[in-house]
């Protein structure tokens, strides 16, 4: 590495920064604070460390880490779309691959294409990898509101359905955090904190 590659990467360094300001709807666990993207990506990387062993498929854990670090980086310049939205779809993945190019190709050309590429890779969800990031990426907001008394279920009227339809991702990595996702969807109803139509 030469002093310009240093360079460009404490401008990407410094670009990151602002994944701090990105406030998620989602609250931290039993709080009424938001979390914010930074955070997110912190616990979801601590999560798939220690969850690791309930992947259904054997998994490079340093990969999924890299990919809970870096999915949201993209928010910076894409924002961030509550995954119950109604307006906008939470798949702006054209805006997001701008957002990719620009903050990513801020690296040096190698790490730019590597970082492009583990992104890609969680977006299309089809390794062993994303599946399991994807799972602890979903996880992760379900533990929050059911921490929060329905937080975000509650906040924004969103019906049992819609949640049951966008938690049941985690299935598609990992069967055995599915069930207990699943039973904690289901609790929710029991306990009137999510509503069912």
């Amino acid at each position: 590495m030469n002093t310009t590659d240093l360079l460009d990467q404490i401008a990407f360094i410094k670009e990151i920064d602002k994944v701090k300001y990105i406030q998620r709807k989602t609250k931290l666990f039993n709080s009424d604070r938001n979390e914010n993207d930074a955070e997110h990506s912190w616990h979801l990387a601590l999560m798939a460390i220690v969850l690791a062993g309930h992947s259904d498929e054997p998994i490079n854990i340093l990969r999924v880490v890299k990919m809970v670090l870096i999915h949201d980086i993209v928010e910076i310049d894409s924002g961030d779309v509550f995954i119950y939205d109604t307006q906008k779809s939470h798949d702006n993945t054209d805006e997001e691959r701008l957002a990719a190019n620009r903050i990513f190709g801020l690296l040096p050309k190698k790490q730019a294409e590597d970082m492009i590429a583990i992104w890609e890779e969680f977006v299309a969800g089809e390794t062993n990898e994303a599946k399991f990031a994807k799972s602890i990426d979903r996880l992760e907001p379900l533990l929050q509101n059911t921490s929060n008394n329905g937080g975000t279920w509650k906040e924004f009227d969103v019906p049992y359905q819609k949640v049951y339809e966008k938690k049941s991702v985690i299935k598609e990595g990992s069967k055995t955090l599915w069930t207990y996702a699943e039973g904690l969807i289901n609790d929710s109803v029991a306990k009137g904190i999510l509503k069912k139509e």
